[in-house]
This record gives structure tokens, C-alpha cells and sequence, in this order.
């Protein structure tokens, strides 16, 4: 495996993701009623049918489909596909509201050295994937050199003190 050069491109941070849509209209309610997006301004040179939304730190883009009648329909939800995925204060809360919509989604869970991780996989109208999570449960840990790091910043506090103890311990 080559050695990892860092940050060779000087990124910041995801901006937005960009995703081509049968129905407009559909999907902005998708993203607003169920993810919570609130729709933004989007530059008035554009020449095609679109719309941006905002929220969690991200921009979703939603491109009209020149020809909708084309786009292929994923009726399987598949937690191995491709997905943008989102944590959660509540996975009991985001599963009754999944219900409440009466929207189809896979539960899974994901268990590393006694932390569990429980997952909601479904789909947007297009098909596109969308996980709901408790990853924050689980650290991010370098494969090396680095300190290991968390998705919350409460985790990496807890993480940062086990390793403090850690470290006294072996000393």
C-alpha cells in the first residue's frame, strides 16, 4: 500500500454532494420534509433545472434529469451501496418517524470491541442511499501515526482521557 502524503490538496471540508433527480419536486420534499434541508440560493446563471439545499454542515445539489424516464430505479435497499450517511441524537426517534412516513428501510448494526453501532438504510425517491446512524460511537482510529479520533466532540474528549490514562498506566 503507498504511504499516505497527507493532505496533498490542502481540502477543508465536503462542501456538497450533487445528485440527478427524476423529479424535482419530489426530492426537494424528500430533503426538506424527511432529512431536514432548508433550500438555499443557487446562482441565477445556471441554465438548467436544479435546486440547492443546506443543512448539517453540508449542501445537497439536486440536478433535474434531462431525461427522468431513463433513470435506473433501485427497488433493493442494500447497506453495501453507495450512501451518504448522517448521525443521529436518536435512533429510536429517527426509526418511529421512518415508521410515522411509512418509509421502507433495512436496520443493521456494526459491533467493534464492544462498541455497537446501530444503522437505518433507506431510500431517497431516486433510489439514492441514505444512512442514519450512531456512528459517533466509534472512534476513528488511525491504521498509523496518528492520534485516534472521534465524529463527536464528546467522544474525542472521553478518547482523549482514556489515552492520557493510557499512557500514565504504562509509565
Amino acid at each position: 500500500m503507498k504511504e499516505s502524503q497527507g493532505n496533498p490538496l490542502h481540502l477543508k471540508s465536503l462542501n456538497h454532494i450533487s445528485l440527478v433527480c427524476r423529479s424535482l419536486e419530489e426530492s426537494m420534499d424528500f430533503y426538506q420534509n424527511v432529512l431536514g434541508f432548508v433550500p438555499i440560493r443557487r446562482p441565477g446563471s445556471f441554465d438548467f433545472n436544479g435546486a440547492w439545499l443546506f443543512g448539517h454542515g453540508i449542501g445537497i445539489h439536486l440536478l433535474q434529469s434531462e431525461n427522468p424516464e431513463n433513470l435506473p430505479k433501485k427497488k433493493e435497499i442494500n447497506p453495501k451501496d453507495n450512501h451518504i450517511s448522517f448521525q443521529c441524537e436518536s435512533m429510536g426517534a429517527v426509526e418511529k418517524k421512518l415508521k410515522d412516513m411509512e418509509i421502507e428501510y433495512v436496520r443493521a448494526m456494526v459491533e467493534e470491541g464492544g462498541i455497537y453501532v446501530e444503522q437505518l438504510f433507506f431510500h431517497d425517491p431516486d433510489g439514492f442511499m441514505i444512512e442514519i446512524c450512531n456512528c459517533d460511537n466509534l472512534p476513528v482510529i488511525p491504521l498509523a501515526g496518528e492520534m485516534p479520533r472521534s465524529c463527536s466532540r464528546v467522544n474525542l474528549q472521553v478518547l482523549q482521557q482514556r489515552q492520557q490514562i493510557h499512557q500514565v498506566v504504562q509509565q
